[in-house]
């Protein structure tokens, strides 16, 4: 099979560059190869369903503005094509004195990233929007909410096969060759794809795909679950909005929060746990010894430790006890207990440790005269996606001139 552009990974971010280079140059062919049975089966799939609303960044920074504007163009992608979505907003709660000063500089940063709505709120004003949350202060965001992802990604692909292009499933590559006219991508079950140019999206594999495409990337993808508990249904009323902490800046990692989904349960989560394989999911899947031998050698990984072992503990111990993680979830809800949580889903993200240790906060990507690897997109990634998927396609595009 011959294709001009070949897209490694069949989540929301591959899905998206490739929707924006068969809409922006129709002459082109566009393949997206997507290892698993099913679309979204990992990141962009087992998250909280969050659409950010940017109150978080840098003002003026690359993650500000895609965020914003990628945040608009979902929710007008949901609106057209009839995908869920509720503009429920959130709360972010400082519970200790120390977390005042940065609650005042969120709300700075969201007012200058030009968000609408945003109240600081004291105790009472917390309380009357969010009577069983407590807290010293609290952040109103109402342009935050959730959203159906992984309908997203089915109508991308719907999108993507009407516009006559190919998204196959069950492709896992094992072997890309370069060759006169490109590259000759290969599965581990004999089928290949030959194309003249290589987008890698591919997540979780995001390092060995560029590898196998004859890149040495900076980082190393190193897997960190996050784990769910969903409250039961009697308990929905704890919840009215999303309610998070104020995040601890030293990691890109938003703490245990409450989410009411689309379907309206309210999840509890995550948590942030090494992983013992990139697909090593809680309840599901094995531990995998070719990650574990690939992290254990890896200088990142035990220069990452020295730096943060008592917070990796932590996470540790109470991913193996429901009373500690309780114990973390009343920080914001006094009223939890360990009955009221139910083992949930989980997600593993594909966390990018560079060398020297420190986990990459914001956008990864190395080019070839004929590539483009992706090897980090953080959260608001799924959020912005569209937004995303024009500025890869954008420059893999400019390649061909």
């Amino acid at each position: 099979m011959k294709t001009d552009i070949a897209v490694v990974g069949g989540g929301l971010i591959g899905l998206a560059t490739a929707y924006a280079v068969a809409t922006s140059v129709p002459e082109l062919t566009v393949t997206v190869l997507e290892a698993e049975a099913g679309l979204a089966k990992h990141q962009s799939g087992r998250n909280s369903g969050v659409i950010h609303s940017g109150v978080y960044y840098t003002p003026g920074s690359l993650k500000a503005q895609l965020c914003r504007e990628g945040a608009r163009r979902l929710v007008e992608f949901c609106e057209i094509h009839g995908i869920a979505f509720d503009p429920c907003g959130k709360v972010i709660v400082a519970t200790r004195e120390e977390e005042l000063a940065p609650l005042n500089a969120i709300a700075e940063r969201g007012e200058a990233n030009g968000l609408s709505g945003l109240r600081l709120l004291d105790q009472n004003g917390l309380t009357e929007i969010e009577p069983h949350v407590s807290g010293l202060a609290a952040l109103s965001v109402p342009e935050a909410g959730v959203v159906d992802f992984t309908g997203v990604a089915q109508k991308l692909a719907e999108l993507i096969a009407e516009l006559g292009h190919d998204v196959l499933t069950e492709f896992r590559v094992s072997r890309i060759e370069s060759t006169t006219d490109g590259f000759r991508i290969s599965a581990d079950t004999g089928r290949t794809v030959e194309a003249a140019y290589l987008i890698n999206c591919a997540g979780l594999q995001s390092d060995r795909i560029a590898r196998l495409a004859g890149q040495e990337p900076p980082v190393q993808i190193i897997p960190f679950r996050g784990e769910y508990y969903v409250m039961p249904k009697e308990r929905d009323h704890l919840v009215k909005h999303l309610v998070y902490p104020v995040p601890d800046p030293r990691f890109p990692f938003l703490g245990i929060h409450f989410t009411r989904r689309i379907d309206g349960s309210v999840e509890v989560g995550p948590n942030a746990v090494l992983a013992l394989g990139r697909h090593h999911y809680r309840g599901e899947g094995k531990p995998s010894w070719r990650d574990m031998r690939e992290m254990l050698g890896s200088p990142a990984l035990w220069r990452l430790g020295a730096k943060y072992w008592r917070t990796g503990g932590s996470e540790a111990i109470r991913s193996r006890s429901k009373k500690l993680y309780a114990a973390a979830a009343r920080e914001l809800i006094p009223e939890v207990t360990a009955t009221d949580l139910i083992r949930g889903g989980s997600g593993i993200r594909a966390q990018a440790v560079a060398r020297d240790g420190s986990l990459a906060d914001d956008f990864v990507i190395v080019e070839s005269d004929t590539s483009v690897h992706v090897l980090n997109a953080p959260s608001p990634a799924a959020t912005a996606c569209l937004t995303i998927g024009d500025r890869i396609a954008s420059r893999l595009l400019a390649k061909r001139r």
